[in-house]
């Protein structure tokens, strides 16, 4: 049967994850799973795609406290909880094409940052007085909502699919990778390869409630997969991988000849519950697109 293998949140979006063995399911999607982005001067959102450094800042929770480190610089420390920047200044965030009100996280944070990527930079933290909502062209019928989060609050990846990229990989004499290059937030071990692509529904049953996400739109890759998460930058000797090999088999005709590993998701049933590694899945697959 298949289990919840891994669960993974990304406090800071871009920057290094965090691998849990539980965690809880909030309307955003996995509780402080991308609250906090780094932005240039002009609240513009910054990832590794031009920022690839970004992957050398990890987090740690403290009791109160989100705790930043990277190479060479200074813990810094900003609150967990929005509501304890209540005279933080709102600045406009932008993400792709959306501009929404978000806290600046402070002088402090701005000029660590700043320093790290050598280049004027900011952090902010999401407004939880703002509703961001999924593109309901996806979502459909369910109005769905993230924080800073590319478009959907979770993304979901089975490991079958990575073993069979990875004997890709090493067949043409490529290094194999760690599932750390896709970001995913859900893990599923005991899917056939790529079975994902076909799910209906995901279903855990977990301590609290069922709980059911619904795969909505095939994950489009950008050059993300290609940097190395331990050095911060793509590997000298595969620089274009495992994009070189995903256009070989991936490309997907509903992202317009974009290349699809893993699927994005939206929760139905189960606001409040706590997912936890090894939990059992039911994937009812839809074959209908």
């Amino acid at each position: 049967m298949p289990i919840l293998s891994e669960l993974y949140v990304y406090p800071i979006k871009s920057c290094a994850g965090l691998r849990q063995t539980r965690a809880r399911l909030t309307q955003w999607g996995l509780e402080y799973d991308r609250h906090w982005m780094v932005t240039d001067a002009d609240g513009r959102f910054l990832t590794q795609r031009e920022c690839s450094r970004l992957a050398l800042v990890k987090v740690e929770f403290g009791p109160s406290e989100l705790l930043i480190s990277a190479p060479d610089m200074p813990l810094l420390r900003t609150p967990l909880a929005a509501s304890s920047l209540p005279e933080a200044p709102r600045v406009m965030a932008t993400i792709w094409d959306e501009v929404l009100p978000a806290l600046d996280a402070g002088t402090e944070a701005a000029a660590w940052f700043s320093a790290f990527l050598g280049s004027a930079a900011r952090l902010l933290r999401f407004d939880p007085a703002v509703s961001r909502i999924a593109d309901r062209r996806w979502s459909g019928e369910i109005s769905a909502t993230t924080q800073f989060a590319d478009g959907f609050p979770f993304l979901i990846i089975g490991q079958s699919s990575l073993n069979d990229l990875n004997q890709r990989l090493s067949a043409k004499g490529a290094q194999m990778l760690a599932m750390d290059r896709f970001r995913p937030n859900l893990v599923i071990s005991g899917l056939d390869p790529y079975e994902e692509d076909y799910v209906a529904t995901v279903v855990i049953a977990t301590a609290d409630a069922e709980v059911i996400l619904r795969p909505v739109k095939p994950c489009p890759r950008c050059p993300i997969p290609t940097i190395n998460q331990t050095l911060g930058r793509p590997d000298p000797a595969q620089p274009n991988e495992p994009l070189d090999t995903l256009a070989g088999y991936r490309a997907n005709s509903r992202l317009d000849g974009g290349l699809a590993f893993g699927q994005n998701a939206i929760l139905l049933q189960g606001l409040g519950a706590w997912l936890e590694v090894g939990q059992s899945v039911t994937a009812e697959l839809d074959f209908a697109d």
